[in-house]
């Protein structure tokens, strides 16, 4: 029984630890929001109300394009069994309809991206030892934009004009539409790794810019939003509570600012920290507490709990040493 419980609090814990939580927040042309949970997509509408657009798609990222189209992936896994991997892209048009853009496929998409420019140009990280940042033009075109050793580089973010953002480990960097590379800010994630995968440091998360063409970056670990401007020093502008994290973001057509969010039971959710907010710093700490983290906090405690019950009981069983007279 100790055995069981202390396995059962373990993976309870890494779970949490490993999760693979998505960036997929983008707004339409009205200002309704759209953010992906992995297993659905939501809309949140001007009046605040929250409806599922597209059911049972796991997909990481979306994008939306200048006519209201919305497209994500569905990604999964054919079992031990197979060992492969699975995917097609979907497009949720304006007029409500959705369709396949690629139809099932086997393996993960190759040479098709979801961070796109206002022209419908993709981009896309190619990571090697010798790593390359491509760019497929609405034509068709591939073109090589970057290559060069980096160390591990993470999500990709693209302006309406073409210019590119990444992080590499704890640098952040900016490719200009000519093929340029400009280091932006060094230093900027912490040096904790209490949320990696396969020995990757995933304190940078989500990229998003706002008009002023400030880059915003999500610390996953750190729980934490960091503005980098034109003199490349961060500065941190928003934590999120012990429970939840922050994965990535954008701001709405009135310069309100949404955070996609995930919680240590894999909960999400898309919270909005408005401009007043912001430019006060009042958003410094996450609110409202899930009822599902309730639960997630009582579960643990009891599995805690009952582990110290066991282990008391286990002591208790202990034969007991027979004390001699030494005669």
């Amino acid at each position: 029984m100790r055995k069981h419980l202390i396995s059962s609090f373990l993976f309870l814990l890494s779970f949490t630890v490993t999760a693979h939580p998505g960036i997929g927040i983008v707004k339409d042309s009205k200002g309704n929001i759209y953010y992906t949970d992995l297993a659905k997509v939501w809309k949140i509408s001007l009046d605040g109300s929250k409806t599922v657009v597209v059911s049972s798609v796991h997909t990481h990222e979306l994008y939306i394009d200048k006519d209201d189209n919305l497209y994500g992936e569905h990604l999964w896994y054919n079992g031990e069994s197979k060992d492969t991997w699975g995917h097609y892209v979907w497009c949720l048009k304006n007029t409500g309809e959705l369709v396949k853009e690629i139809n099932a496929t086997e393996g993960f998409l190759t040479n098709y991206s979801f961070t796109r420019d206002s022209l419908g140009n993709m981009y896309w990280v190619e990571r090697f030892t010798t790593s390359r940042i491509m760019k497929k033009t609405k034509s068709g075109e591939i073109i090589k934009l970057v290559e060069k050793k980096f160390g591990f580089i993470r999500w990709l973010t693209c302006t309406k004009n073409g210019s590119l953002y990444f992080t590499e480990n704890n640098k952040l960097h900016r490719v200009f539409s000519d093929g340029k590379l400009q280091t932006l800010a060094n230093n900027i994630g912490s040096k904790s790794a209490d949320f990696s995968m396969m020995g990757r440091n995933y304190d940078s998360y989500g990229i998003w810019t706002d008009s002023a063409e400030n880059v915003y970056l999500a610390m996953f670990d750190s729980k934490k939003v960091i503005r980098i401007g034109a003199d490349g020093k961060p500065q941190t502008i928003l934590m999120s509570n012990s429970m939840w994290t922050v994965c990535s973001g954008i701001f709405d057509n009135n310069g309100n600012m949404w955070v996609l969010e995930n919680s240590v039971s894999n909960e999400v959710r898309a919270r909005k920290i408005t401009k007043k907010d912001l430019a006060g710093n009042k958003a410094a700490v996450g609110s409202s507490t899930d009822p599902h983290l309730l639960i997630t906090i009582f579960t643990i405690a009891g599995i805690i709990l009952l582990f110290l019950i066991a282990k008391m009981i286990l002591n208790k069983r202990k034969p007991k040493l027979l004390q001699t007279s030494g005669i």
